[in-house]
């Protein structure tokens, strides 16, 4: 029993970076340009399979199935089995928990820039009493 702890242990870790470089490269600025150029050829292409391919680097979903397919492979991580059934679970599993953290991670980002705007306009509102008052006491 005390095995199958560490497998789930293992799964919420190796969910960690397979989240992270998902994100990174569908979302972040250093990859901006490649990401652009995928999405311009997943739509131009003319064939189906190209399309798809440049597809997979523009969708965080699609892109942790094949970084979970890389880790999967350099750590030799079986779930529940010790045979390529534990290979098949761990990755579904993985991919599982690695986008439950994208979409924590993106709803925090979204909470935090509402929070910022928020704040803005709290403190544009600010200034615009105090511009007010100013104007008031000057007449």
């Amino acid at each position: 029993m005390n095995f199958l702890y560490e497998q789930i242990l293992w799964l919420f870790i190796l969910a960690v970076p397979v989240a992270c470089i998902a994100w990174t490269v569908t979302h972040e600025e250093i990859f901006r340009e490649p990401r652009e150029y995928c999405v311009r050829k997943s739509k131009e292409c003319k064939k189906l399979y190209q399309r798809k391919f440049f597809y997979l680097f523009t969708c965080e979903y699609c892109f942790s199935h094949y970084v979970t397919a890389f880790f999967i492979i350099i750590t030799s991580y079986k779930l529940l089995f010790d045979d390529w059934r534990g290979y098949l679970i761990s990755f579904f599993a993985v991919v599982f928990v690695a986008n439950v953290y994208l979409s924590l991670f993106a709803y925090l980002r979204q909470s935090l820039k509402v929070e910022r705007i928020e704040a803005k306009l709290k403190d544009n509102e600010w200034h615009e009493v105090k511009e007010e008052i100013t104007d008031k006491k000057d007449h």
